[in-house]
């Protein structure tokens, strides 16, 4: 794995890692080098800020960034970076994580954040995957492949189905 990241992973507590997780397993498996940090845009708003501006200059191509209740940690990095920023709405107990994924999603015009669905870790880095891949026929080649062996899996399943 190149030891420069690629991808920066941000959450506002350690509480959303066991999500997240789903995310660096799939960029283990591609072998996309990512960094995972905890920074809140509400608790630790000047190095929040800190880590988003500097985010281009320091390599990174993509930004997830995943947030649970109110939701701000995407839309604060959007609006401090130019790189794409993916949100990941964390499932919250009060209202199942709907607060989450409409706080991303409802973002103002200018400020653009892709949303994947409540929990969808691995989806965000799938996304961030094809975003690189635009600029890397190496990556590109490793998506055909994943996409051919999820077919490949999917059409397996017949064989266990019984008539």
């Amino acid at each position: 794995m190149d030891t420069k990241p690629l991808v920066g992973i941000i959450m506002g507590s350690d509480s959303d890692l066991g999500v997240m997780q789903k995310a660096t397993d799939v960029f283990k498996e591609f072998d996309i080098s990512y960094e995972v940090k905890i920074l809140s845009a509400h608790r630790t708003p000047e190095q929040h800020g800190e880590y988003s501006k500097t985010a281009a200059s320091r390599g990174l191509k993509v930004i997830i960034a995943a947030a649970g209740g109110a939701a701000h940690l995407p839309g604060v990095t959007a609006a401090n970076t130019v790189l794409p920023v993916i949100g990941v709405p964390i499932y919250s107990k009060s209202l199942n994580g709907m607060d989450s994924l409409l706080s991303i999603v409802q973002m103002p015009s200018g400020v653009p954040v892709a949303t994947v669905a409540i929990d969808g870790a691995k989806n965000a880095a799938i996304l961030a995957i094809q975003i690189i891949a635009t600029g890397d026929i190496d990556i590109q080649k490793k998506l055909v492949d994943y996409k051919k062996k999820m077919a490949e899996e999917s059409m397996n399943k017949n064989k266990s189905i019984i008539a």
